[in-house]
């Protein structure tokens, strides 16, 4: 634990809570998301002060941070507010695996924890290159459609799509992965997925729970390979759709378990 940098911190998003209890650094935490999972002890030990497009102003400024941390542009609106009223703010942007780790170093200096942080990439990347290394094993890769919201459809972020490749899948929607928000990311016509003809489908719809029954009731979705060999999964948006280390880690383990099951089978 070091003395350096911001001593009161307030986390509007839950992947910067992760990293700074990954740091030994929690003690600096004065407020969470209220959709903080990870870590666990997070949510009994750190008052809520927000929602993810949402916050309590007034909850936030009690608190006396001295550094409040966002994450993208649906947080972009709350971080102006609260430096108009005279916080220091940081607004991270990550959208790929690059990027998430970039987040830990940048975090890491701000808190005086410039070691720790690289071990914590270090260590992070050493898994993923492990499990690239076994994904190169594989006898075959699926095609994999991966959804991040149901109404309407649309598809896996750039780190998720990232992440299907280093588990040795390919993801049907690459080429829509690298545009970072959900709205350019919407699959305007279901029949494109048919058209991919995914071999699985991994359902990851934030904030509820996935439906494969639904899935499979779609117009003219039962002649796609995973409806019609029931390949279809939940990867729950906690562990995947959060750019932090939960993605990097148990998200990454679930996709190379499902992408190896298939291959194997």
């Amino acid at each position: 634990m070091s003395a350096f940098g911001p001593q009161r911190i307030v986390c509007l998003s839950t992947e910067t809570c992760e990293v700074l209890y990954a740091l030994g650094e929690q003690q600096r935490i004065v407020g969470i998301s209220g959709f903080t999972v990870r870590p666990p002890q997070a949510r009994k030990e750190k008052p809520k002060i927000g929602a993810f497009t949402s916050a309590k102003h007034d909850e936030i400024l009690a608190l006396q941070p001295d550094l409040v941390l966002g994450y993208c542009d649906l947080q972009a609106d709350i971080v102006a507010d609260l430096a108009r009223a005279g916080l220091e703010v940081h607004l991270f942007n990550q959208r790929s695996i690059a990027g998430i780790l970039r987040m830990i170093r940048t975090l890491g200096a701000l808190v005086g924890a410039t070691e720790r942080a690289e071990a914590l990439i270090q260590e992070l990347e050493q898994r993923m290159a492990a499990v690239a290394a076994q994904a190169a094993t594989l006898p075959r890769r699926p095609r994999v459609y991966f959804e991040e919201w149901n109404e309407p459809l649309i598809s896996g972020i750039g780190w998720v799509s990232e992440l299907i490749t280093l588990a040795g899948g390919e993801d049907c929607f690459s080429d829509l992965a690298t545009l970072p928000r959900a709205k350019q990311r919407i699959i305007a016509d279901p029949l494109e997925v048919v058209r991919r003809a995914p071999d699985i489908i991994i359902g990851s719809w934030c904030g509820k729970r996935f439906r494969p029954e639904q899935v499979v009731e779609r117009d003219g979705w039962g002649g796609v390979p995973a409806v019609a060999q029931a390949q279809l999964f939940e990867i729950k948006s906690a562990d995947i759709l959060q750019p932090g280390i939960g993605a990097l880690t148990d998200g990454l383990d679930q996709l190379a378990a499902l992408i190896r099951q298939w291959a194997q089978s």
